[in-house]
């Protein structure tokens, strides 16, 4: 039975919000602000429900045909315009701040390029049936899987070789019982590397994966936890660096390194981050990953927690005289002093209490504030509100086609 709702706004996380008939909240994939819709009515909460729009009975004007069938696993904003998404994205990224009682500054919300075919990394699960091995991705609506060729979203390079990996395993007889995940990823000149997590810590060799791509890394994955973490390499063949030039700055960084997955669109918020710092002298990069912001605006100091990103932080570095440190930002945050400008790119958690402490302690002369997040970033300014001001915000589409927003705050002391 579907239940008839009114679509009235999209929110944070993507879905449109509606009101059931009993005046239970509902999120709903597969809807647009407007629309009167016929939802499927699936998780239920205390106070809310999700669900998925199976009968749009009345179509807002910005809806469009998505270009993937399995379009709610690849990328779910493929059902309306990008003039609109853009539109969207920048309410949301204007609510996120408000709901914690800050106004901003006019802003603007930047878009390059086109919004397909951008992604240089892709991750896909696998589905094993009687026809063999499949690329997989998770469905929004169900919570379960669905087969994919790949996406419309990602580097051609990317689905081509995901899908000759699949292959192989199927031509050697490997189940999905053996596989958790691949990670593709492409350079801007094409190259191609390739990690495969298994579950099986005696995972055979397979010769055939040799000369597939540039560089290609079998894991064995701890099967306990759901995420492709590295707890052994088995083995690898090839060169599993890649090599991109950004803002003039060459970065070598490998397939899990933290890197962006839309280089057209993050050169444009880093030349934004260099005019921002231009002129500091005590610059700190305080989630340096690779060193790709840190290094391309002159920072004094990077630090990062994950000693894969800091190998690569430092094979970037070369010769510069530049301090690396090794810790997380919240051991490092005796790093931040009162003439320092600090940068932050952090996880979509956002920044540590310990952080944020530390900076109404010794009150940096700047902090310049990229975030995944718009959510926890507008969390962390507000608490910095009375000691720090929003300089500027600028939004970015770093991922067309999907509800996710990046945005960039320049702080400056209130007084």
């Amino acid at each position: 039975m579907l239940e008839k709702i009114v679509i009235e706004k999209l929110v944070h996380g993507g879905q449109g919000l509606g009101t059931l008939p009993n005046g239970q909240k509902i999120f709903v994939w597969n809807g647009l602000p407007g629309e009167t819709v016929g939802v499927r009515v699936g998780r239920k909460k205390k106070d809310y429900a999700e669900g998925f729009a199976e009968e749009i009975i009345t179509a807002s004007k910005d809806r469009i045909t998505p270009v993937d069938e399995a379009y709610l696993s690849t990328s779910p904003w493929q059902i309306m315009t990008f003039d609109a998404e853009n539109s969207y994205k920048k309410e949301i990224l204007t609510e996120a701040f408000t709901r914690e009682g800050m106004e901003v500054p006019e802003f603007d919300f930047v878009s390059v390029g086109e919004p397909l075919h951008y992604r240089n990394k892709m991750e896909y699960s696998f589905w094993g049936d009687d026809d063999g091995l499949h690329l997989a991705l998770y469905h929004r609506a169900s919570h379960g899987k669905r087969i994919v060729m790949g996406s419309s979203i990602a580097r051609s390079e990317i689905d081509d070789a995901a899908n000759k990996v699949v292959a192989v395993l199927n031509s050697v007889g490997i189940r999905g019982g053996q596989l958790k995940t691949v990670i593709v990823r492409t350079n801007k000149e094409g190259d191609v590397v390739v990690a495969l997590f298994v579950k099986d810590k005696n995972f055979p060799k397979i010769e055939q994966l040799d000369g597939l791509c540039n560089g290609l890394a079998v894991y064995y994955s701890n099967p306990k936890s759901p995420a492709s973490i590295i707890t052994e390499e088995l083995y690898s063949y090839g060169d599993n660096k890649l090599h991109d030039t950004l803002a003039g700055l060459e970065i070598a960084y490998d397939v899990n390194s933290f890197f962006q997955v839309n280089l057209a669109i993050f050169e444009e918020s880093l030349l934004a981050i260099k005019k921002a710092v231009k002129n500091q002298k005590n610059i700190i990069d305080m989630y340096a990953g690779v060193g790709t912001i840190g290094l391309a605006v002159g920072a004094q100091k990077l630090v990062e927690m994950d000693a894969g990103n800091i190998a690569m932080a430092t094979y970037n570095a070369k010769t510069r005289e530049i301090e690396i440190v090794h810790a997380s930002t919240e051991e490092a945050r005796k790093l931040i002093t009162k003439d320092a400008c600090v940068i932050f790119d952090p996880p979509r958690a956002g920044l540590h209490d310990k952080v944020i402490d530390r900076l109404l302690e010794v009150q940096p002369v700047k902090i310049v504030y990229l975030s995944c997040n718009s959510a926890t970033q507008a969390r962390d300014i507000a608490k910095l509100q009375g000691t720090y001001k929003i300089a500027s915000l600028t939004g970015y589409n770093f991922f067309p086609r999907t509800p996710h927003i990046e945005s960039l705050a320049i702080l400056q002391k209130s007084v």
